[in-house]
């Protein structure tokens, strides 16, 4: 159990096990002593929309309603009594109807009715929902292709080390608007191949109104947003990803649902609690969205089957799960400073949520081996990504989150010249033992409208001016040369994993701003200018070369696969020295000195140069000649490395056979 290795977790070893149960005794009451959950968890597959035979079967659980229709397309959008729900009880109403009556294609809604009230909702379970372009009113959709999507390919193998490619689907082309799945596919899917990445993590899938939530407010959660292509569309894609070796993760929100009534689940029949908690608490206060009850089997079921369907229906990977602090917390973790262990004991932790979590963990690992999860989770909640055998919540990753924020907080505050290079290996290495880690220097939140992306950051208005590779600039120089030792850096020291958003790799330039009232409605900002990394007159191409050889090399040398060791550390001359696997990486952060023959000790051998920052190739100076060897020389009894340590650089060694 974690408290075995982890000292400082024995006083709280009674709670930690109080979870432990509490996961395995509602497994046991939602699925049955020694069964699968994935076999219970098809709610998916009863609710919604269904053909039987001849028959289009319409179902929806409502226990306040005190009448149900359908109406639609099909009835001129009236009530109908041809339409008329019948109850089967427990809250359950189903409606059966020829399918000429039904078509593929249909837009439909439901109009309830209850005690005081009433109104037209979209169904729970809808896998379809359409935005009308003039009303901008949704409808779910009838969706029954006559020739259902043929899979030609395989999920990949479970992916140990995931290099993640984070994007957005509607921004990423570079014309103003919305791209879809097939233009993804087509132009943005090739650049992923070829940079190496072997996860792709999909934001913005499942249906949400406002485009500029950034797919964070979702309101139907079976539906795959409908602005980017059909089902069909995205079933290619994942297929073409497959056919790569690439793995499809999901960027899911379960941690609360937009509190819109006639696109999603608010007052879904009168009722606030019908998946939510009532009162205060089923109000977020800072995202003004509905709080899930994970108390409720209504609720666990709904949340469980929506996994167990994404996967099975799109042969996804595995999940990214958003925003976990905010669900483990009953005051969402706002405010807290989380500084010691007392604040993931002391009460006030949904309980429910977190054995929501454990559940989670065991369906998707039970509907597919080698999937893989991944918490974005900031508290630093002990165990989140620790198997549920010993004492933790079954996440396979956990976002190292802090490390980004270091980044900016060290730009920010300092000079290059006063960075602590102790403190930045540190940062970037310091794990929990019981958990594996995903580290990244800056994913999408850094570059939303009102902060800046890490190149933007680096270089200030120099982005607009100095970016022509035959104009010296000094401050250009300096970023662009950060920028490339802080990715490395960052992906070498981490844990298991590595992940950065579209565009970064070549530090596309200003923020992300979706089209909103402020904006007047443009799409300036949620777009990516890939054409910059594609003029050899700019030096964003140079960034995105680097950051391809360097993943390239992450996999060809399974960085990731092999423990940290720290040889070497030089806070007057900056200088940061470590070992993984048979690879030595050596920066030099120093902004002026550069150091030859600099010694230090080092694993007896002949090591071959393998990447340099500072190639010309990388908008470098090309101080150092490539393809080089070194030789270790016995002094004093022990085998020391000289190197020739740049400026403002960074040398990556591989010890040869």
């Amino acid at each position: 159990m974690i408290f075995d290795w982890d000292p400082y977790l024995e006083p709280y070893r009674q709670v930690i096990v109080k979870r432990y149960q509490a996961v395995i005794r509602k497994k046991q009451e939602l699925a049955g002593y020694n069964q699968l959950l994935k076999d219970k968890m098809n709610n998916h597959l009863f609710y919604g929309v269904h053909r039987e035979k001849q028959e289009r079967v319409f179902r929806e659980w409502m226990p306040n309603a005190k009448s149900l229709y359908l109406v639609g397309e099909c009835n001129g959008w009236r009530e109908d009594p041809d339409y008329a729900f019948k109850p089967l009880g427990n809250g359950n109403w189903e409606l059966r109807l020829p399918l000429s009556k039904a078509p593929h294609g249909m837009l439909f809604r439901w109009s309830a009715h209850w005690q005081g009230g009433g109104g037209e909702r979209l169904p729970a379970y809808a896998t379809r929902c359409v935005q009308d372009q003039q009303t901008k009113v949704f409808s779910a959709q009838v969706w029954d292709p006559r020739q259902s999507y043929q899979w030609r390919y395989p999920n990949p193998e479970r992916v140990d080390h995931p290099l993640i490619y984070e994007v957005h689907i509607g921004m990423s082309s570079e014309e103003y608007g919305v791209a879809t799945f097939d233009y993804f596919r087509k132009e943005v899917l090739p650049k992923v191949v070829d940079m190496g990445y072997n996860t792709l993590q999909i934001m913005a899938l499942q249906e949400h109104p406002y485009y500029g939530s950034f797919g964070y407010q979702v309101a139907n959660f079976f539906a795959l947003s409908s602005r980017y292509g059909t089902p069909e569309d995205f079933k290619r894609l994942v297929d073409e990803a497959h056919r790569a070796g690439i793995a499809v993760v999901m960027d899911i929100v379960h941690s609360h649902a937009v509190g819109n009534e006639q696109e999603g689940l608010g007052l879904m029949d009168g009722t606030e609690t019908l998946y939510f908690h009532a009162g205060e608490r089923g109000q977020h206060p800072a995202w003004g969205t509905r709080c899930f009850d994970y108390g409720k089997d209504e609720t666990l079921y709904f949340l469980l089957s929506n996994l167990k369907f994404w996967m099975e229906e799109y042969r996804l990977d595995g999940f990214r799960f958003d925003g976990v602090t905010s669900m483990i917390y009953r005051d969402h973790g706002l405010g807290r400073a989380f500084v010691d262990y007392q604040p993931y004991f002391d009460g006030q932790q949904d309980e429910d949520a977190l054995t929501y979590l454990g559940l989670a963990n065991v369906l998707v690992h039970e509907v597919s081996p080698s999937a893989i999860t991944i918490a974005e989770e900031v508290s630093g909640m002990p165990g989140l990504a620790a198997p549920l055998s010993e004492g933790g919540f079954g996440f396979d990753f956990r976002m190292s989150m802090g490390i980004a924020d270091h980044w900016i907080k060290w730009i920010k505050e300092r000079s290059d010249e006063d960075w602590s290079v102790g403190e930045i290996y540190y940062q970037c290495s310091n794990k929990r033992q019981d958990e594996r880690t995903i580290s990244y220097a800056e994913c999408h939140d850094q570059a939303m409208v009102g902060d800046q992306a890490l190149l933007f950051r680096l270089l200030g208005k120099e982005m607009y001016t100095g970016m022509e590779l035959d104009c010296p600039n000094l401050q250009v120089e300096r970023g662009i040369a950060l920028h490339k030792m802080i990715r490395l850096v960052t992906l070498a020291t981490a844990g298991d994993g590595y992940l950065t958003f579209m565009g970064n790799e070549f530090g596309h330039p200003e923020w992300i701003d979706f089209p909103r009232v402020g904006n007047d409605w443009s799409y300036h900002y949620a777009r990516r200018q890939w054409s910059l990394a594609e003029n050899p007159c700019l030096r964003y191409g140079r960034l995105r070369d680097f950051e391809r050889v360097m993943i390239q090399q992450a996999r060809a040398e399974q960085w990731l696969a092999h423990s940290l060791e720290h040889l070497w550390q030089d806070e007057q001359r900056k200088i940061l020295i470590f070992k993984r696997g048979r690879c030595i990486f050596a920066f030099n952060f120093n902004p002026l000195c550069s150091f030859s023959d600099f010694c230090f000790v080092a694993p007896a051998g002949k090591y071959r140069w393998v990447l340099d920052t500072d190639q010309k190739l990388f908008d470098g100076f090309d101080r150092i000649e490539a393809g080089g060897f070194y030789f270790t020389q016995l002094q004093d009894g022990e085998n020391r490395l000289s190197l020739y340590l740049p400026s403002r650089s960074a040398l990556v060694l591989k010890l040869e056979d």
